[in-house]
């Protein structure tokens, strides 16, 4: 059985402690990845059929992936550091850039990757001998844990691992399909895997469930839900803004002396020294962030069968340039997904529904503010009392409920 044919997905990330050798050969796969990809989109343009129909000689010559990789030029590209897959996955990716060129058609054709760009990566496969098969697990296969501290990779070998995610029993069941590993900005390595198993993925054992949820998402608060529990929003972008600010001040000043130097910034220590530390800072509120967000979030897919949310256009939202900071610090939308995936993970469902006048709506008898009379909340208005069956509301618990409702006809029809 191929490994593309397990139908269900699990990623999991771990942070990896490689040698100073195993750093060199992780950097030779990314360097082979990065070169590889910028040669077919070098090459893209005489390895179309258009260009190939209007050539007046109709000699035959290599194309794609072979066209690169039989160039005597780049003899390089066989050397034994060098993992098989690497050019392979290259172009994959690359032509998956193209197809979501031709799908999408609103961030333009395939860019060059450059070689300051993070995180740098680059992506191999595990595969299964014929003694494996139909005993697939993380501790088979071309790449597996040898226990759950240490991890062993094609061409780089062992390496200790730091997982984020327990090897619990639903884990082990799993097989390991493609390996992405990388380096962060911050110069930590880490590899991202992903799981595949012929059944659907459940990690963890059925709860006593509560009622269904509804949660109305705002910048006051980072969300309200129907029964009026308000969690807050933790701000860790806000906080770490002054620290932010002095550091890359600081990267400013090093970077202006390196130029007048006529130094490269790669080759600047002190540049380098203040970049890493940057990156880290900005490291450690992204890591808050997900922490906080994952716990948050795996609380309420746990103990509730069923959780609606209003349906959020970030794109849209990050264009007000007033507000673009403090909705891009609070994740909405990573909350949102992590919600989407660990539903099926706890026998519960995620739904989300458009937030159209959830708050100008009484819920309790279903009135909606008439503009006419100028009844419309204002964002000032916090709470306000219905006109009709003089129900008090607070703005954001009276959304909640309505959110709740939409789900719940949403759900039955």
């Amino acid at each position: 059985m191929k490994v593309d044919e397990f139908p269900k997905k699990l990623g999991i990330t771990c942070v990896i402690k490689p040698s100073k050798k195993q750093k060199l050969i992780i950097q030779r796969n990314i360097d082979t990845n990065r070169f590889i990809y910028n040669q077919l989109i070098a090459n893209s343009f005489t390895d179309s059929a258009i260009y190939r129909l209007n050539k007046i000689d109709n000699q035959k010559r290599l194309l794609g992936l072979k066209r690169v990789m039989n160039n005597k030029t780049y003899s390089w590209l066989h050397l034994k550091e060098i993992d098989s897959l690497c050019p392979l996955n290259a172009e994959r990716r690359y032509k998956a850039a193209w197809n979501m060129f031709r799908k999408v058609h609103n961030t333009g054709t395939p860019k060059f990757k450059s070689k300051l760009d993070y995180p740098k990566t680059y992506q191999t496969n595990c595969s299964y001998n014929k003694k494996t098969i139909g005993h697939e697990s993380i501790y088979n296969g071309t790449i597996h844990f040898v226990d759950k501290k240490h991890l062993k990779l094609p061409k780089i070998g062992i390496v200790r691992t730091k997982l984020t995610y327990p090897l619990n029993d639903a884990l082990k069941r799993l097989r390991i399909a493609t390996v992405t590993i990388g380096l962060r900005a911050d110069g930590t390595y880490y590899c991202s895997l992903l799981l595949k198993s012929d059944e659907v993925i459940k990690t963890c054992s059925k709860a006593p469930k509560q009622t269904p949820l509804g949660i109305d998402l705002n910048l006051e608060n980072f969300a309200t839900d129907s029964n009026g529990n308000v969690i807050d929003n933790p701000h860790y972008f806000k906080k770490s803004l002054k620290k932010l600010k002095k550091a890359q001040r600081a990267l400013s000043r090093r970077q202006r002396v390196a130029k007048k130097q006529h130094k490269a910034l790669r080759n600047a220590k002190h540049y380098q020294k203040q970049r890493l530390l940057v990156a880290k800072l900005h490291r450690k509120v992204m890591n808050q962030r997900n922490n906080f967000l994952h716990n948050l979030s795996t609380t309420l897919i746990k103990n509730h069968d069923l959780v609606v949310l209003e349906e959020l256009r970030s794109s849209n939202m990050l264009k007000n340039h007033a507000l673009a900071s403090a909705i891009s610090d609070v994740g909405w939308r990573t909350f949102i997904a992590q919600l989407e995936y660990k539903a099926s993970m706890y026998d519960s469902q995620c739904i989300t529904v458009d937030p159209k006048y959830t708050t100008q709506t009484c819920s309790n008898c279903g009135y909606l503010l008439d503009k006419a009379k100028n009844e419309r909340l204002t964002l000032k208005d916090r709470k306000w009392i219905c006109p009709i069956c003089h129900t008090h509301h607070i703005r954001d618990v009276n959304a909640a409920k309505n959110i709740l409702q939409k789900g719940l006809i949403k759900l039955n029809q």
